[in-house]
């Protein structure tokens, strides 16, 4: 299945994920790079990134996408805003997002009862059918990239990413 850019349009498969990202490259002087946290977690994402978008292009899930499908799946009824919010994204992100979803048949917007101006959002069959099958790949994905980490590191390191962000915002 083709990817999309933001507008929905295919892109050339030579666009479709580019050259492997080397995360260091030998005889390459980071300097202060090297001792950075958000350096070495962004180059770790890129990684992490391109597997994904490799495992999920059958389904053309993107890790925004699948985090939305996820979402609305555990949470029927959600109203975009709180898509919204939960994701980080701007109310016009959640748009874009719904309706590349909308688009792929795994997402339906059904209007509130409560309040006119919401839409709530619900998996379609077809996106109920194919959420087994794209949480296996996302599975399978993130063991073949976390395979180098017992599982203890494994959740220590889930557990120490949750603690970034800025001081005063952490628990």
């Amino acid at each position: 299945m083709a990817r999309f850019n933001s507008s929905l349009r295919p892109l050339p498969p030579s666009e479709e994920i580019g050259p492997r990202f080397e995360s260091h490259v030998s005889g390459v002087d980071y300097g202060a790079l090297d001792n950075l946290v958000g350096y070495a977690v962004r180059r770790a994402q890129i990684l992490v990134y391109e597997d994904f978008l490799q495992a999920l292009a059958p389904w053309d899930i993107t890790p925004p996408r699948f985090s939305a499908l996820v979402l609305i799946a555990r949470n029927p009824g959600m109203k975009q805003t709180d898509l919204a919010h939960l994701l980080g994204i701007a109310r016009s992100g959640v748009v874009v997002l719904t309706d590349g979803l909308e688009a792929l048949g795994y997402v339906r917007r059904v209007s509130s009862k409560t309040d006119r101006r919401a839409y709530m959002l619900e998996l379609t069959p077809a996106g109920s059918k194919a959420i087994s099958a794209i949480e296996g790949a996302v599975l399978e994905h993130d063991a073949r990239v976390s395979s180098r980490l017992s599982q203890s590191e494994k959740s220590k390191l889930i557990q120490l990413l949750a603690k970034l962000g800025p001081v005063g915002e952490q628990e």
